[in-house]
């Protein structure tokens, strides 16, 4: 006797394997919001010396205020900071030049980890986002990422 596995029943057991794979990629990327961004400084490359500007000392070690999304000081020169629960990341090409971009990958929709060696990165397919205008610097992402409006008042930059 042969037995024959039905179109649909090969399809429903893919579409919940494709499933189980993306939640991984998810979690990874997106769920725990205020577990993540907090390593992101120590793990930032030392390019940029938070501690070189002397105002750094006041301000960094204090939280944001509630409607500020970080502080100047928080941000290297020549890297930034992903803030996953708000799907934002910024970063500070330049010394005083503050810039911010979707945190959701322009690929898969992953949301991306860190900020190093000059780009935003996604640990999902690998993409890479230049950090002075989210320029696709490699990988499967089809496009930049969308910028976001910012305001920088003083040490304070807030999300518009």
């Amino acid at each position: 006797m042969r037995r024959s596995t039905s179109r649909r029943s090969v399809l429903v057991a893919g579409a919940a394997a494709l499933a189980a794979g993306c939640s991984k990629y998810g979690d990874e990327g997106g769920g725990g919001g205020d577990a993540q961004p907090e390593p992101e400084p120590s793990g930032t490359p030392s390019s940029g010396a938070p501690s070189a500007a002397g105002p750094s000392s006041s301000g960094a070690g204090q939280p944001p205020a509630a409607d500020e999304l970080t502080r100047t000081t928080d941000i290297p020169v020549g890297g930034g900071k992903v803030f996953a629960d708000k799907k934002v990341v910024v970063t500070q090409p330049e010394k005083g030049d503050f810039k911010a971009f979707s945190a959701v990958c322009t690929h898969a929709g992953c949301t991306v980890r860190d900020v190093s060696g000059g780009t935003i990165n996604c640990p999902c397919h690998g993409s890479k986002y230049r950090i002075a205008d989210a320029s696709v610097a490699g990988g499967p992402a089809p496009r930049p990422l969308p910028p976001q409006k910012i305001t920088v008042t003083g040490n304070s930059i807030t999300l518009d």
